[in-house]
């Protein structure tokens, strides 16, 4: 049994929320480093040292190219084998936001690993606009992420601009949902603005097939503590946020491997 669970929380140009994931993991009981993605492909930074990789949210090399597209190309074309080695090794990812998109068109999800062209994608809201808001997900009660373990609903913000998840027909039954947009009675909606992106099926997350690579639009780690709820002040809402209870999962995964 691990008992220091080492995270690696991956940075680009143009990521931003990569010190909140790492806060997250910490408040965990993680033990957290943000490392550029530079130092990985120089061999300066070695990922059989970690147990957890997390790719955090923002907008990497701008977005140039559509959503994580150029970081995934490196990740791809530079650190593939590298990474699955990793997962091989029974490594745990957690990708948010611009990290599902990378993790997507890296092709590491839905899983298995495949460095060709995917056939599956995230792309621009079908509201033409950024969507920055709360929103409600309610969980699939078959996915086995252990990312999720407990967890049957989840209230947690989402900013994205390209948050849409489409798939070829031949890859729908290739898709291992973890969690669905949802209304304010938790039930799976496709209606704006509680899906704020318009995806299939009303997905927000999912796992592969081992349970060990997750992925979601919404950010889990902007909600890690009480007073990040804008209703903080007038509601009772319990400490700690309910977004660090996916990182805790996540520790405790790699500590019982």
């Amino acid at each position: 049994m691990v008992t220091e669970v080492k995270v690696l929380v991956l940075r680009a140009p143009g990521t931003n929320c990569d010190r909140e994931m790492a806060e997250a993991f910490q408040l965990a009981g993680g033990v957290p480093r943000v490392v550029h993605i530079n130092e990985l492909i120089s061999g300066e930074v070695n990922l059989r040292d970690y147990q957890v990789i997390g790719l955090a949210g923002g907008f990497s090399y701008g977005d140039d190219l559509g959503a994580g597209k150029v970081q995934a190309n490196e990740m791809r074309l530079r650190l593939f084998e590298a990474l699955k080695g990793f997962m091989t090794r029974s490594g745990l990812i957690i990708g948010v936001c611009n990290g599902f998109q990378v993790l997507i068109k890296t092709g590491i999800l839905p899983g298995p690993p495949d460095p060709a062209l995917p056939l599956v994608t995230l792309t621009n809201n079908d509201s033409g606009r950024f969507e920055c808001r709360w929103v409600k997900l309610t969980a699939e009660p078959s996915n086995p992420c252990v990312w999720t373990e407990g967890i049957t609903q989840l209230e947690v913000p989402v900013a994205h601009g390209e948050g849409k998840l489409v798939a070829a027909p031949e890859m729908l039954s290739r898709l291992r949902p973890v969690f669905y947009y949802a209304d304010e009675f938790g039930k799976p909606t496709a209606e704006y603005p509680a899906n704020p992106n318009g995806a299939l099926d009303n997905i927000a997350g999912l796992t592969d097939n081992t349970g060990r690579v997750f992925a979601l639009m919404p950010h889990p780690e902007r909600f890690i503590r009480a007073s990040q709820r804008p209703r903080w002040t007038r509601q009772s809402i319990d400490e700690p946020g309910a977004g660090l209870k996916v990182f805790q999962n996540g520790i405790k995964a790699a500590r019982d491997s």
